[in-house]
């Protein structure tokens, strides 16, 4: 939307700029997400982050609106957008639902790793 305020396209260098960000957040996000390595509280907690400013969004519009960093900047209009419209919500809520997935929070050990202790240190001849 403020690319088309301000009469550019997505094929302009500034377009460009903005679609890379955009794909470059996503990707890292994917990655939060899906990674197994990767703990589930590394996407949750800011999920959590978003979900709670849109609920401030719902009971008190005026300050969650007030809180948004760099009001100056474009960049704050497109944040208080996708406030506005319910996407951070839905990305919250993308976010969170890795801290419900109990697998997630198992940590897998290696077989192989611990096959060979024994002899290593002397207890089977």
């Amino acid at each position: 939307m403020a690319l088309h305020a301000r009469g550019e396209n997505i094929a302009t260098v500034h377009g460009l700029t903005v679609l890379a960000a955009v794909l470059g957040t996503g990707l890292l996000l994917g990655i939060l997400m899906a990674v197994p390595a990767v703990s589930p509280l590394a996407a949750g907690l800011p999920g959590i982050g978003l979900l709670a400013w849109s609920a401030l969004l719902v009971l008190n519009a005026r300050h969650a609106t007030q809180l948004i960093p760099l009001r100056g900047q474009p960049f704050a209009a497109g944040f208080g957008t996708m406030l506005s419209t319910g996407i951070l919500a839905l990305a919250g809520i993308m976010m969170v639902v890795p801290l419900f997935v109990p697998s997630r929070w198992r940590r897998e050990y290696v077989e192989e790793e611990f096959s060979d202790m024994p002899t290593a240190i002397g207890l089977v001849p």
